[in-house]
């Protein structure tokens, strides 16, 4: 089942306890440690844009790649002309000109089920980074798919819509299920009932960091999100960095 269609119109409404600003924060100081004040990003899975906008309007030329067509309209409506958004699928996309820095956030990269798949995404990046171009993007945790949301329930319930996210992990495959049902208020104040399934995988840190050199990349750090300190085991999130350096002819 498609994802992000239904939920895409109150993705921003259930969302709003995520700290953009603070994520955002953090995502241009680590752009700057690594030398990157300027210059062309893009935000691999940027969803409704959110953080592109951030990162827009801290002066860095954005461009969102989402396969999600419903995304990328309420990411349209923001009428932020500077952004330009397209619609690939990163384990396909392409770009006419190579970038500074590459951003993946929110989890998208835990949206890549296969590790060939993963791969393939690492090698675009590279082929997409500027010589000495760095590639920032977060993980959910297989602790966190394990201990925290595997086999969970999380309901909310407000006047503009409703969901029930229901979560399924498999300790085997490391993929966490979720089937969402949603009801989305219309402007005559029914409610639209919407399913969707999305699914994520979990990757231990030491495979994410072979596939990283395996594509092209030298690994350059791994933190427990919004800090400078090392993964824990107990780790929710983790961001990752990586550099271009140097494209290998295949």
């Amino acid at each position: 089942m498609e994802a992000y269609t239904g939920f895409a119109q109150v993705y921003d409404l259930f969302m709003d306890n995520v700290p953009y600003e603070q994520w955002s924060r953090y995502i241009i100081s680590l752009l700057k440690e690594h030398n990157i004040r300027d210059g062309l990003v893009l935000d691999l899975g940027c969803g409704t844009g959110k953080i592109t906008r951030l990162l827009s309007e801290a002066g860095y030329d954005m461009i969102g790649v989402d396969n999600s067509e419903e995304m990328l309209q309420q990411a349209l409506e923001q009428e932020h002309e500077t952004i330009l958004y397209l619609c690939q699928d990163m384990r396909e996309f392409e770009l006419y000109g190579t970038v500074a820095a590459v951003i993946s956030i929110c989890d998208s990269i835990n949206y890549i089920l296969e590790e060939g798949e993963l791969l393939q995404v690492f090698r675009l990046v590279n082929n997409y980074l500027d010589p000495g171009g760095v590639f920032i993007f977060d993980l959910n945790t297989l602790y966190k798919y394990r201990e925290l949301l595997g086999e969970s329930a999380i309901c909310e319930n407000r006047e503009e819509g409703s969901f029930i996210w229901e979560n399924y992990y498999d300790e085997e495959t490391g993929i966490n299920e979720y089937d969402l049902t949603l009801f989305v208020r219309e402007p005559s104040g029914l409610y639209r009932k919407f399913e969707e399934t999305h699914a994520q995988r979990g990757y231990e840190l030491e495979t994410v960091i072979g596939l990283i050199w395996e594509a092209g990349m030298e690994f350059v750090a791994a933190y427990d999100a919004f800090t400078r300190e090392p993964p824990r085991p107990d780790s929710e999130r983790i961001y990752i960095i990586a550099r271009e350096h140097g494209k290998r002819s295949e």
